[in-house]
């Protein structure tokens, strides 16, 4: 029997994507936003594809603001830049 793998929808473009494919961010119990490269941190999480038009979307239309509910911390957001331009 294959494994169950897990699928999460990109907060941009809402592609429905492999949990693996994508970038997630949690906003943690303390109000910090943070990347997860390991998907396993506490909090609320929020996840982009690694494309880099969808993490440009997500700084440029403050996309973290309604999925996290605050707004995303300018070092997170070029972190963030940084691992989709990494990744393409």
């Amino acid at each position: 029997m294959p494994r169950h793998i897990p699928m999460r929808a990109c907060a941009v473009c809402r592609t429905v994507r492999p949990k693996a494919e994508l970038i997630r961010l949690v906003r943690a119990p303390d109000g910090s936003i943070e990347l997860d490269t390991t998907g396993r941190v506490s909090g609320r999480g929020a996840y982009v594809c690694r494309a880099v038009k969808c993490a440009e979307t997500a700084v440029r239309k403050d996309v973290m603001r309604r999925a996290l509910g605050q707004p995303l911390p300018s070092e997170v957001a070029q972190q963030l830049l940084a691992l989709a331009r990494e990744a393409a």
